[in-house]
């Protein structure tokens, strides 16, 4: 034990009345009073008291704050739980968005392959009808020029008409193809 001299005590008297400052903490154990200063020996039970209420004090303020390290560990689990099934849900609609897109660009792409389909056969429809006229046309056209030379009729007028006619026949045959080639490299996306 830590016996007190006069000039401390009084030191410590009057810091106590003067700025409510006391002793505390294991500093308190070792200080004793003298048997013949009642004064000293309340102020160190004064002393002891408020150093064990505050102690008490930072014991409650310890198991709050102890409390509320709980809760928030166990807030902070749920939390990483939920953001674990938020990662996996973000990854399921990725998924299925990836999923839609390719079916989408599929039937993209078979409707491209049916409307080239259709472009198709329509040009190889148009493309027959047009030589079956043109054919006719020349053939018709060519039987009666025949006819005309082999009855001995005159054919001044049908020589140049005949000849018109093919020429006519001829540029429309051509001008037939090249729309139709136009049609298939205008729709054609590779090129």
């Amino acid at each position: 034990m830590l016996e007190v001299t006069k000039y401390t005590r009084d030191v410590l008297l009057e810091i106590a009345k003067k700025k409510k400052i006391y002793v505390e903490g294991n500093f308190l154990k070792i200080l004793k009073a003298p048997a013949d200063d009642p004064e000293f020996q309340k102020y160190l039970e004064l002393c002891k008291e408020k150093d064990s209420s505050a102690r008490r004090k930072r014991l409650e303020v310890t198991k709050q704050v102890q409390e509320q390290n709980k809760k928030l560990e166990e807030a902070n689990v749920i939390n990483a739980s939920l953001v674990l099934e938020l990662q996996n849900r973000m990854e399921e609609v990725e998924a299925a968005k990836a999923e839609a897109e390719t079916l989408r660009d599929k039937a993209m792409e078979d409707l491209d392959t049916l409307q080239k389909r259709t472009q198709f056969e329509l040009i190889n429809l148009i493309v027959r009808v047009a030589l079956w006229v043109i054919l006719g046309v020349g053939l018709l056209t060519t039987i009666l020029y025949i006819y005309v030379l082999s009855a001995n009729l005159d054919s001044t007028i049908i020589e140049t008409t005949w000849s018109n006619l093919f020429g006519i026949l001829l540029t429309n045959s051509f001008s037939i193809v090249g729309t139709i080639m136009g049609v298939k490299y205008a729709t054609d996306k590779s090129n």
